[in-house]
């Protein structure tokens, strides 16, 4: 897949994912608001008075529009990868599965991971984030791996560099990494492979 294509993915664990997403929302957040003031006013105009149903239909239909700006204003806390830092990643992720522009987020912490690569039970993640509590969402991203009967290992390094080396030696040895695990297909996703389940499970505790 070209660098083009991955920029304009809307995929989610697609690089240029938040890009697309944060454009999305800005977009359904400003048409949910627009329909119940267009409602509103035009009531006021058509009755000269705010004393109508309307003007409860119009808070009513305020709602999703709320919704969707707590939605809009959680994707703009997470933070895009620099194209520099995606480009030297790219050059170094060979055969693994890749996942890019995650904000990891649980009722304690949060944290931007700009990449995470899988391979076998081996999870190697990097984040540029310098607020990042690394044991902490080490912990319980594997915790919600093992819960998913995923026995995997999870890493995150706040080095590019050692993130990088990382990513040599597990495409260096993904045979080894891979070999002996055992592995049922999902029922709900029968097309993704075992190492692409895991990227799921991840992307499901991501923004």
């Amino acid at each position: 897949m070209s660098k083009t294509k991955k920029r304009n993915s809307s995929r989610k664990g697609d690089y240029g994912y938040l890009a697309s997403e944060k454009k999305r929302r800005i977009l359904i957040t400003a048409v949910l608001f627009a329909v119940p003031l267009l409602i509103f006013f035009s009531a006021m105009l058509y009755f000269h008075t705010r004393l109508t149903i309307w003007t409860v239909i119009a808070v009513v239909g305020c709602l999703p529009a709320c919704k969707s700006l707590v939605s809009l204003i959680m994707i703009f806390r997470a933070r895009q990868v620099e194209t520099s830092v995606y480009r030297r990643i790219h050059e170094h992720a060979g055969e693994l599965t890749m996942s890019y522009e995650m904000y990891m987020t649980f009722y304690e912490k949060s944290a931007n991971i700009d990449a995470f690569a899988i391979c076998g039970n081996t999870v190697v993640g990097y984040s540029s984030d310098p607020k990042i509590d690394v044991t902490f969402m080490e912990r319980e991203c594997q915790k919600i791996l093992r819960g998913n009967s995923f026995k995997a290992t999870v890493k995150i390094f706040t080095r590019l560099n050692s993130f990088l080396e990382r990513l040599d030696s597990m495409n260096a040895h993904k045979e080894s990494l891979e070999e002996g695990i055992k592995f049922r297909p999902d029922e709900k996703y029968p097309e993704l492979s075992r190492n692409e389940l895991i990227k799921h499970t991840i992307l499901a505790i991501c923004l």
